[in-house]
């Protein structure tokens, strides 16, 4: 497969459970060849993770370092109202956002109202891709959430984490199987981020490489392989 020159989900200190700044994320980032970077804390939420006033001076931020470009972007939580959790003037701040489920600040409704939930996140201009949509103790209807992707502008996640720790991601091996083959039917494109939280962590698409190779993933369909293609995708 094409090499991966992006990655746009990890999160540094600032999320509260991270190990990392922005500077020894992005100098992790050059030593792995990478040539693009999204840096995306974790929202309201998430336990100990930075206030939102954070998102207002983010222009102070050098947008290339170590000779890496840097966007910014949040992971922003589903909220059971079918909500993000971040406020609209933070998100202005953004160049992206992640919509995402996560259990600590969600109560499992149903793969129906789950994936209504998610798809209603979905429609916020600002977010250009889902995190990490293969857990089934939060599960989903993937017919449904691959054809809103493809209605509303945004891809759909092959997080490498999860499959480092897929005890803890019930299914997702199988889930991700299902999704990815509804992606090449409908022609929906995806992203292969690293989600690290530590800089160590920074440009590993191991496992995520793996999988897409076994099932013969098409490439043209993967946005982080083609920096002027992922840009496109998410301005």
């Amino acid at each position: 497969m094409k090499k991966l020159l992006a990655d746009m989900h990890m999160h540094t200190l600032v999320s509260g459970h991270a190990y990392g700044t922005i500077r020894e994320m992005a100098a992790a980032a050059a030593e792995k060849e990478l040539s693009l970077i999204g840096i995306t804390e974790h929202a309201p939420g998430i336990p100990g993770t930075v206030d939102p006033f954070y998102y207002l001076n983010l222009e102070v931020i050098p947008r290339t370092i170590h000779g890496v470009e840097v966007l910014h972007g949040s992971e922003i939580n589903v909220l059971n109202d079918g909500t993000l959790s971040l406020g609209q003037r933070y998100i202005n701040h953004l160049d992206y956002a992640i919509a995402g489920i996560h259990m600590q600040c969600y109560e499992n409704a149903g793969r129906d109202q789950n994936t209504t939930n998610l798809i209603e996140c979905m429609k916020h201009d600002k977010v250009r891709f889902v995190s990490h949509p293969d857990d089934d103790r939060t599960p989903l209807d993937y017919d449904r959430l691959v054809q809103a992707a493809r209605d509303y502008h945004v891809a759909l996640e092959v997080n490498n984490s999860s499959l480092i720790k897929k005890e803890k991601r019930v299914n997702c091996y199988d889930n991700y199987r299902t999704m990815l083959d509804l992606c090449q039917q409908y022609r929906v494109p995806i992203t292969v981020s690293s989600d690290a939280h530590d800089p160590s962590g920074v440009g590993n698409f191991t496992l995520a490489l793996e999988l897409l190779e076994e099932i013969g993933f098409d490439e043209d369909l993967i946005l982080t392989n083609d920096i002027d293609k992922l840009k496109s995708f998410i301005r």
